[in-house]
């Protein structure tokens, strides 16, 4: 902000900018909706990123109570991306009719932000880069995510430090893969969940990351529906199998030993 000159509400928030970027393709009624649903989502993935990379860097720094938090902000992000949702089912089949042929080849597989999160909560599929070949920008900030620790990553390394016996295969994995099961996470995590007292910080940790999840599991599930409930099983508009595609993805678990620890509990 430039010192000795006030600023205006608009000014500050730059909402000219923002206000005139929704350009309908169509004469539908409810394109309107449909830009503005998604470029506001797309502002809670841009804070969302923001945050779940504080996340990572306070975990590394065993600096706990903001990284608690930071994960809450989090999932109160993903409460408002699930509202989202909410105001887009009120589209119809026929009304999404209207405008679908104006948006070409376009589709939210491509949205590298969604894939940003995703490389940052540990989910990492480098095939799905290839959607952004184009972009030499956007390849290279997602490559980097993807070789970096994921928040997943920087808490079994910090369980690590704590003392737990986590095998070293995994403290020295190439990280640039998603994690798969492991047994010396799942012991220590059952040993923080049968003596919280003693190990206070990483149950509220634990805690926060099953909170993340959950919220990131009804994001994926309400974008399936509402998927479903506009086309039905038709092909996505950028050529992938549609709701089908999308189902996948609710069978991934991002912390698996998390949920497992439950059923040992």
């Amino acid at each position: 902000m430039t010192q000795g000159r006030e600023i205006s509400y608009s000014g500050y928030l730059q909402l000219d900018r923002i206000l005139q970027a929704q350009q309908p393709l169509s004469a539908a009624h409810d394109e309107m909706l449909f830009i503005i649903q998604h470029q506001t989502s797309e502002l809670w993935m841009k804070l969302a990123i923001h945050e779940l990379s504080a996340t990572c860097r306070l975990i590394a720094a065993d600096d706990l109570q903001p990284a608690f938090k930071t994960l809450s902000r989090v999932s109160r992000i993903l409460e408002q991306l699930n509202s989202a949702w909410d105001v887009l089912r009120t589209m119809t089949p026929s009304e999404y009719t209207e405008f679908r042929g104006s948006l070409g080849q376009s589709s939210g597989l491509q949205s590298w932000q969604y894939r940003m999160i995703e490389f940052l909560v540990g989910n990492k599929n480098a095939a799905m880069i290839s959607f952004h070949r184009n972009d030499k920008v956007v390849v290279e900030r997602l490559e980097a995510a993807r070789c970096a620790p994921s928040i997943y990553d920087h808490t079994i390394a910090l369980l690590h430090r704590r003392g737990f016996a986590i095998d070293k295969a995994l403290v020295d994995r190439d990280v640039s893969v998603s994690h798969v099961h492991s047994e010396s996470v799942l012991s220590a995590w059952l040993a923080v969940y049968r003596d919280p007292a003693r190990f206070w910080e990483l149950y509220e940790l634990a805690e926060k990351l099953v909170d993340f999840e959950d919220y990131f599991r009804r994001w994926r599930f309400n974008h399936v529906t509402t998927v479903e409930r506009v086309i039905g099983f038709k092909r996505g508009t950028g050529g992938t199998s549609g709701v089908s595609y999308l189902r996948k993805m609710l069978d991934v678990v991002l912390f698996p030993e998390l949920w497992q620890a439950r059923t040992q509990l």
